[in-house]
């Protein structure tokens, strides 16, 4: 009786008790565990944390470079291998054009054809859309060892962007430029779009070889009108000829940019000193394909025949005081909210080389009313030009 009994209490206690033992028993596994890793730890070299003073300042900064310049050097290399695959897909179509009896129709079908034959294993990038614009590239640039001499550091996506422009002379412009200035596709699709070949008071030679254009004149240069959206004014904002002088020097890289290749900015507010006067122009620029500089007036209304003459006086004091011996004759422009023709006809600006009244725009127009602004711009330097 009294054996069953203890049994009985034994039993209530072991499993009351269990689940304590067996959490005893796991923490000692755990830590016989834990001293055994120790153990094995102890005949292990300590790990050795190199400090950042024992480095060189300059060894990571070169790790990046050295992987920046492959990462850049693959790009490159992935890019010219595309192009070249379209060059060649565009010499190819026009090939097998050529072969045609009813070359427009035949060569719409074909593009059709292999848009649809290559849309499943290659996607969109093989659409008529691009097919077109890879025969485009080739009929521009027939010869390809050329196209590699003259704009090795453009992308596809510079090409493309410029193909959509549809005039041939300013496509071969906006590229060579693009190729020249170092545009970005940022910059390139800015300028397209506010028409920056268009906007010449005359149209631009073409660089067809690697010689350079020496003999450009002022009028290839100057542009009219000048697109100043990026000053951030807004509509209804009232501003003065400080405000947008003080705006142009916060935003000196987009104006010089907008002005066109070979402008450096000298200075704003340039002291002219005669025997009895001070005289202060607003902006100085030099022009190193020009070989001259560039005085620049701003007047935020319509140009008058008391600015022109003003600005007439400044290149002739600028002629006589600061120019020297190397520097061909200084230009002056006028950048006035308004031009006018009666100005460009009977002032001094009739038939000189050296004056231009040119209109800035402060706000993007529309595309049809930028091309009719640039139309009346360019009449009214013709007026400025009749003899």
């Amino acid at each position: 009786m009294e054996l069953s009994m203890f049994c009985e209490r034994n039993a209530e206690i072991l499993q009351i008790y269990s689940p304590i033992f067996a959490y005893v028993k796991k923490k000692q596994y755990l830590c016989s565990r834990k001293l055994q890793r120790l153990a094995n730890m102890s005949n292990i070299k300590p790990h050795i944390r190199i400090s950042a003073t024992a480095v060189s300042s300059t060894f990571v900064d070169d790790i990046r470079a050295i992987i920046e310049q492959g990462k850049q050097q693959a790009y490159m290399s992935v890019n010219a291998s595309m192009i070249e695959t379209y060059w060649h897909i565009g010499e190819r179509i026009v090939e097998e054009e050529q072969q045609g009896s009813k070359r427009a129709e035949y060569g719409a079908q074909i593009i059709d054809f292999l848009a649809e034959k290559l849309a499943d294993e290659y996607g969109e990038s093989y659409s008529p859309r691009y097919l077109r614009s890879f025969r485009q590239f080739y009929a521009l640039f027939p010869d390809f060892d050329i196209w590699k001499s003259r704009f090795p550091n453009l992308t596809w996506t510079h090409i493309y962007r410029t193909l959509r422009v549809g005039d041939d002379t300013a496509i071969r412009w906006y590229l060579g430029e693009a190729s020249a200035q170092m545009w970005s596709v940022r910059t390139l699709d800015r300028n397209i779009s506010t028409q920056y070949f268009e906007r010449h008071l005359s149209v631009p030679q073409l660089q067809e070889s690697d010689t350079v254009v020496t003999n450009i004149k002022q009028a290839e240069l100057i542009k009219n009108p000048v697109m100043a959206e990026f000053l951030g004014f807004k509509r209804d904002q009232k501003y003065s000829e400080t405000d947008l002088e003080n705006a142009i020097i916060s935003h000196l890289q987009d104006f010089l940019m907008e002005l066109g290749k070979g402008f450096a900015f000298m200075g704003r507010q340039q002291l002219v000193r005669t025997a009895s006067q001070d005289y202060y122009i607003d902006l100085v620029f030099y022009n190193v394909i020009l070989k001259c500089y560039v005085l620049i007036d701003l007047k935020i209304g319509k140009v008058t025949h008391q600015d022109v003459g003003q600005m007439d006086m400044y290149v002739r004091m600028f002629d006589e005081l600061k120019r020297t011996e190397t520097d061909n004759p200084t230009i002056g422009i006028l950048l006035c909210s308004e031009t006018d023709e009666d100005i460009a006809r009977y002032s001094v600006l009739k038939g000189n080389e050296q004056l231009f009244a040119t209109k800035y725009k402060l706000f993007l127009p529309t595309p049809e009313e930028l091309r009719r602004e640039i139309e009346r711009q360019k009449e009214i330097y013709r007026l400025q030009q009749e003899n």
